[in-house]
């Protein structure tokens, strides 16, 4: 019963597979082999347009660098207030970036607006020295409450950025997740809808550790090779993330493995939504469920085996408002969560 997070479960058997299969041999150091070039290759397959990919092996790392494309002296990045680069990523963007500015926006549903975002910018008075300037927007999709982007949606907030020209970054650590829930293709949910950067996630859907950070404009991955080599995510050895990446985006396993942890999560919702001791504020988009439990069954939930965490009320925005016996708890569904395992911690309840 882990519902900590999708981080917990390991990797996938096909991408163990091909992990395994890269080790034997010789190949080219930094980027500079075979497996890596298949695998760019199959970037600009999946996103329907020859992109830029450059590997990385962590989420915090794909975002900063992503963010550090555009940095400039007295930038500010516009995010949600609840964002990851804002919240758990421990300044790594205001480093990578030279101290740019992350400028948080509160919003409903996890989401930044055009409104609020068009406010945010306005603070940023044109050509005027003291305020700084505006460098980019970044959105998380899913969101770090669960909730899923529409397409209509990324189009305002890039008709915003636009009118400041700048980069729309996709914050895609759960990619996969908001993409089958959408239910479009790659292209649609990114470029085609104004994202300029995307941060694209392997490792919490079944990699070990695989990230990247994908260009949809190659002209403008700019100094990307220097900042990743500096930064410390030039892997010599490559080909290990690359053959992981390999494994997960061949015959569609990565979407299949999303598939699974989203079904889990409305397995997981139908059966709170049934209980008589735990409630919903909101059906879960993707692969996080956020439920509503009575604070003294926590610990002996714990006890009895059961992985997850509390988790602040207010991003919930609960229709219903919590007791003070109540605590809100976030469970987070994987490609390895079963049924058995939605089946016993419902029993807990």
């Amino acid at each position: 019963m882990f519902f900590a997070s999708d981080n917990w479960a390991g990797a996938s058997d096909r991408v163990m597979a091909a992990l395994s299969s890269a080790n034997d041999g010789f190949a080219p150091a930094y980027g500079d082999d075979d497996i890596s070039r298949r695998v760019v290759t199959r970037f600009s397959e999946i996103f329907e347009r020859e992109v830029a990919v450059f590997f990385v092996a962590t989420g915090s790392s794909a975002n900063s660098l992503a963010l550090a494309i555009s940095a400039k002296p007295g930038g500010a990045v516009f995010c949600h207030d609840e964002a990851h680069v804002a919240v758990d990523e421990c300044g790594c963007p205001e480093f990578m970036t030279g101290g740019s500015k992350l400028v948080r926006i509160q919003g409903a549903n996890g989401k930044i607006t055009p409104d609020g975002l068009t406010k945010a910018m306005s603070a940023f008075a044109e050509g005027f020295v003291h305020n700084g300037r505006p460098q980019a927007v970044t959105i998380t999709q899913s969101t770090e409450i669960g909730t899923v982007y529409e397409f209509d949606e990324i189009a305002a907030i890039k008709r915003v950025a636009d009118t400041r020209s700048l980069p729309l970054h996709m914050d895609g650590a759960r990619f996969a997740n908001a993409l089958v829930s959408l239910g479009v293709t790659p292209a649609e949910m990114t470029w085609k809808a104004g994202v300029d950067l995307l941060s694209f996630g392997g490792t919490k859907n079944g990699c070990w550790c695989a990230e990247a950070v994908v260009v949809f404009d190659k002209d403008k991955a700019g100094e990307l090779a220097w900042l990743r080599k500096r930064a410390g995510q030039l892997f010599s050895k490559s080909r290990f993330i690359a053959a992981q990446f390999e494994g997960y985006l061949a015959d569609d396993h990565w979407l299949d493995l999303a598939r699974h942890s989203n079904a889990m999560a409305q397995k997981l919702a139908d059966a709170v939504e049934a209980s008589d001791n735990a409630w919903l504020p909101a059906r879960p988009q993707a692969n996080e469920t956020f439920i509503v439990v009575k604070k003294n069954r926590i610990e002996a939930m714990r006890e009895a085996g059961a992985a997850f965490y509390e988790w602040p009320a207010d991003g919930q925005a609960p229709d219903q408002a919590l007791n003070s016996e109540e605590e809100l708890i976030r469970l987070v569904t994987s490609f390895r969560t079963s049924e058995a395992d939605i089946e016993n911690f419902v029993a807990l309840l």
